[in-house]
């Protein structure tokens, strides 16, 4: 487990320092050396001090997780920042997603954050107004909107043939007068530029740069602007296809998507855990792992106060597994509770208790069911890691897969 350097204290002799004058300019050299080493430690705690969190649009229906329950697990007490996901991209465009529960959906007065029921003539309803009464009870939180996803990314193309007037209509639609106040800023999860998602685009390695920069000209210094990006790490990878150093001018930080590296959409497995902190014998691809993909980030020139590290509150999983540690074959994905292959944290920790850890991360075998995922405790590790490299904070897909009381979130720091 990575451990933060912690500076020693300096202690020095009063009268060896009076005995010399050479001692005493050394005295003098040391305490700058220390005062500096100090503020190096607060600038960096300062910025590895956020926590953003994605909130799913779709988890109102079948999930029945709302805004209020940001609040009642205490996940609010520890977000700085929320990502509103997702938004769509259409004929070049931002766009809405489902404006029922965006905007329209009634809460009851139980089922509201503030205990006050809606009613049927308010201008605003849904997740919109939940999250304005989040933000007053938590006036420091700011909130995103988060465009894309890998469902909606196709979009992306047609909006990189002209930047200017994508930006201008993400504007106007996070700037509505119906929900002005509700948001911060905008975040961008393209999956991929020119690069293969649920789609493949080939807009070119400069496609990508550019919409950050028509969306930074356009919203300004003082909205946020943010962007989800690969993970992949490998050599002429998802991140060596397009130039994100030279957008990195353009955001406040990157949350690379240092989960999903492995996972049952290789049926026979080998098995392996889907967020590895780091390389470990046997791992079945190179690059696949959060260090590697930090290390690369950082070595093309993206600021380490600019990366955020992600933590996935879900696990992946094969069945037909007999192997205890990784490397097994397997027949298919496990079961899970809303999709094969994948499942909440809070359905996982009970159903199939983490076995054993691996490169920073749990895996779990239980029967013939294999899955991997992050606990409290292995996600204590990944906040060492994350000061230790002096990263700008942590991201957390997403916020229904903890539990009720927030045990993951909590582990976050």
């Amino acid at each position: 487990m990575l451990r933060p350097h912690l500076p020693r204290a300096r202690f020095k002799s009063l009268a060896a320092a009076a005995c010399c004058a050479v001692l005493g300019a050394g005295l003098l050299a040391s305490t700058g050396s220390a005062a500096a080493q100090t503020e190096r430690d607060s600038t960096q705690a300062a910025a590895g001090s956020k926590v953003v969190g994605y909130f799913t649009e779709w988890g109102v229906y079948d999930r029945n997780y709302h805004v209020k329950n940001i609040e009642t697990s205490g996940s609010a007490d520890k977000l700085t920042h929320i990502n509103y996901s997702f938004g769509n991209v259409q004929g070049g465009k931002c766009a809405m997603g489902d404006s029922y529960a965006a905007t329209d959906k009634a809460y009851t007065a139980d089922q509201s954050v503030d205990g006050t029921a809606d009613t049927w003539d308010q201008p605003l309803r849904g997740n919109f107004n939940q999250l304005l009464k989040l933000k007053k009870k938590h006036p420091d939180l700011k909130i995103l909107w988060s465009f894309g996803g890998w469902t909606w990314s196709g979009g992306f193309t047609e909006a990189a043939k002209n930047p200017a007037a994508f930006a201008q209509s993400c504007y106007d639609l996070v700037e509505n007068s119906k929900w002005a106040d509700v948001f911060d800023g905008i975040d961008i999860d393209w999956e991929y530029p020119n690069a293969c998602g649920l789609t493949c685009d080939t807009s070119g390695r400069d496609a990508y740069k550019n919409l950050m920069s028509a969306l930074r000209s356009k919203f300004g210094s003082d909205y946020l602007l943010t962007s989800a990006i690969p993970a992949d790490a490998s050599e002429g990878g998802k991140l060596d296809a397009t130039d994100y150093a030279g957008a990195a001018q353009y955001v406040d930080w990157y949350n690379p998507m240092t989960y999903d590296y492995f996972g049952a959409w290789d049926a026979q497995g080998p098995t392996a855990p889907h967020s590895p902190l780091e390389a470990y014998d046997g791992i079945p691809k190179d690059g696949y792992n959060t260090d590697a993909t930090i290390a690369k980030l950082k070595a093309a020139g993206v600021p380490a106060s600019k990366l955020l590290l992600g933590i996935g509150f879900y696990g992946r999983g094969w069945t037909g597994v007999t192997q205890d540690a990784p490397g097994g074959t397997a027949t298919g994905p496990a079961a899970g509770k809303y999709e094969q292959g994948i499942d909440d944290y809070k359905e996982l920790k009970t159903k199939c208790p983490a076995t054993g850890t691996v490169g920073g991360t749990a895996y779990a075998h239980c029967g013939t069911d294999w899955w991997s995922y992050d606990t409290p405790a292995t996600i204590a590790g990944k906040m060492d890691y994350k000061n230790q490299q002096g990263l700008g904070g942590t991201f957390l897909w997403e916020l229904s897969g903890d539990t009720a009381n927030g045990e993951l979130i909590k582990a976050v720091g």
